[in-house]
């Protein structure tokens, strides 16, 4: 019988507004009367004038502000704001960075209501992992696309005593709307900028490189997609390239790539996440570039387990059309390769200070936080992991 396309259910009630100048609208778009706890990060939105902007258009409301929300944000900063807004009475979060604050701003919305200790919101040998029930409203103004968060009900929060990274999901805590202006990519340093378009182009691939289930629209919206970030990726790292109809494809494609939809009737992998994960708690390294370090070594140790996807790959997504079909994987690999390396992102671990001592660590890390069995079809068991950190160690093409 032929495969078929998944059972699923899709909702996503985010307003998207999308343009220029569109800071403008938040009058109308957080109701009248809300007291409003503006949350953001290391202080890029008031250098570059963000967050006055912000601020103005809130000029009518009463407004608070919670800085300080780190690039992988932890439990205990967003408790912190947790305090703030109960302490100050708010009623209404804004979000104003990338998706390193919105996650933060989701778990703070989440724990503000949670009855009990917010860490039980948490699994994965941190909490309990129990359901969030009420979520306290809030918006976004996403200044890094990059992680989908402004356009999905998910967040990964950083715990430091646990040395874990964990991420949950509700969908009481899909924002109610994100505004999305693509200028506000000007400022964003070329390193930001090349972290972004890897997010997104992983988080596409952890969709899409699976095994074929007939999803033929899921497949056709993933690839093209891969192409946008692959013709766009090295000019969009030009931190002084502000053609504005190319950050636009660049803010709306990241926003597409984790917004659920490619993820509907099909498998997903997250292996390279999970990971990937791991690195950052280790040694902090930005989390798009564990995901660069860790990918091809993904596809190489599992070739035969994705085999006809990686096939599918070479040919539509590369246009990959002669030798055999080991040959067209082969050379996907290589031009994935290259063009990660195209954007200035490493390709193996080596070129993110991770040794060979610590892949023991690494492991004992993905064991703790139940990632056993992991992949599409959950048969990617610890030593499987370990011989991808280890390929992953020195893989150089």
């Amino acid at each position: 019988m032929e495969k078929a396309m998944l059972d699923f259910n899709y909702y996503n009630p985010v307003n998207i507004i999308f343009g220029k100048n569109k800071i403008n609208e938040l009058q109308t778009l957080i109701p009248d009367g809300k007291k409003v706890l503006i949350t953001y990060g290391g202080g890029s939105v008031k250098r570059f004038g963000t967050l006055d902007r912000v601020k103005e258009a809130l000029q009518h409301h009463i407004v608070g502000e919670f800085g300080g929300i780190e690039a992988n944000p932890t439990f205990e900063t967003c408790m912190e704001a947790v305090k703030q807004f109960k302490e100050g009475r708010y009623d209404y979060l804004l979000a104003v960075g990338g998706g390193s604050v919105i996650d933060g701003t989701k778990f703070i919305a989440a724990a503000i209501n949670f009855d009990g200790d917010p860490k039980d919101i948490f699994a994965q040998g941190v909490g309990k992992g129990l359901p969030v029930k009420s979520a306290v409203p809030f918006g976004t103004v996403l200044t890094l696309p990059a992680t989908g968060s402004e356009m999905n009900d998910g967040a990964v929060i950083n715990f430091n005593k646990e040395k874990a990274k964990i991420s949950f999901g509700s969908p009481h805590v899909f924002p109610k709307f994100s505004i999305l202006e693509p200028e506000l990519t000007y400022t964003l340093p070329k390193r930001q900028l090349a972290n972004g378009i890897t997010d997104s182009f992983v988080h596409i691939i952890e969709q899409y490189l699976t095994y074929p289930v007939n999803g033929k629209v899921q497949d056709e919206f993933a690839e093209g997609l891969l192409r946008i970030l692959i013709t766009i990726g090295p000019d969009v790292i030009d931190e002084d390239n502000h053609d504005y109809a190319l950050r636009a494809n660049y803010m709306w494609t990241a926003t597409l790539a984790l917004n659920r939809l490619l993820s509907k009737g099909v498998p997903g992998d997250w292996s390279t996440h999970a990971l990937g994960h791991e690195i950052t708690t280790l040694n902090q390294t930005d989390h798009a570039r564990t995901l660069s370090a860790i990918l091809p070594a993904v596809m190489v140790v599992r070739k035969l387990k994705k085999w006809d996807k990686l096939v599918q790959y070479a040919e539509n997504v590369w246009g990959i059309t002669e030798g055999s079909e080991e040959e067209k994987i082969d050379t996907a690999i290589l031009k994935t390769v290259a063009f990660l390396k195209s954007i200035d992102m490493p390709t193996n671990l080596s070129e993110v200070d991770v040794k060979e001592e610590d892949i023991d660590t690494l492991v004992k890390q993905l064991d703790i936080h139940g990632k056993e069995a992991i992949s599409e079809r959950g048969d990617q068991t610890l030593d499987v992991s370990r011989e991808i950190y280890r390929v992953a160690l020195d893989l150089n093409f």
